[in-house]
């Protein structure tokens, strides 16, 4: 979705290996011999959407204390792991930066052998940054193993990512956002959406 938009640079970080389970949830359709090169998730992107804008960059490794610095020079960042520590270290760094961002997640549960879930997005920027750790799980890795499971769940991807990038496209003034909410959730069974944590 950010490849179509008139911004500068795309950096991509992620140490995962492009593999069938992430071609079930990424947009197009990957080839046999794509899957079976075992290239880096990164890199595998950046090939498919150099075909419709420069400058994107992909760096083969996660986030960490030794490469933290890499993030200095973001304008904003979209932050899609479920790592908490991690995630954490992250999130330390924006807010020191007086970086904006935004972290997407889910929670999907089996209920009667169908599943049930919330899609979540969390905003912080520098208006407003207390909600964060009351939204987010900051702390080791998140049992997702429904999740991990269940590969044909690539709408309610789509729809994380799509309503991260219109929460972008909000504080950057392309859309109209009276309610300035910080923290979204998309409820799956009832088709609700919550906006709380407004400004």
């Amino acid at each position: 979705l950010i490849t179509k938009t008139p911004i500068k640079e795309i950096h991509l970080f992620d140490s995962d290996f492009f593999l069938q389970h992430n071609a079930f949830r990424t947009p197009g359709a990957a080839t046999l011999e794509e899957l079976q090169s075992r290239v880096k998730k990164v890199d595998y992107l950046a090939t498919r959407y150099k075909a419709m804008r420069k400058n994107i960059f992909a760096h083969g490794e996660n986030i960490n204390e030794a490469n933290l610095s890499l993030l200095d020079e973001m304008g904003f960042v979209f932050i899609c792991i479920d790592n908490g520590s991690a995630k954490q270290l992250i999130i330390e760094k924006l807010e020191a930066d007086n970086t904006p961002f935004v972290d997407t997640g889910m929670g999907i549960n089996l209920v009667d052998d169908k599943l049930h879930g919330i899609v979540r997005v969390t905003t912080s920027t520098h208006n407003k940054r207390d909600h964060f750790k009351k939204r987010v799980i900051l702390s080791g890795h998140v049992d997702n193993d429904i999740y991990s499971k269940n590969i044909q769940i690539a709408e309610l991807n789509a729809l994380n990512a799509s309503l991260a990038v219109i929460k972008w496209k909000k504080l950057f003034g392309f859309y109209l956002d009276l309610e300035n909410e910080h923290s979204c959730n998309y409820t799956l069974d009832g088709n609700n959406i919550s906006n709380i944590d407004q400004v």
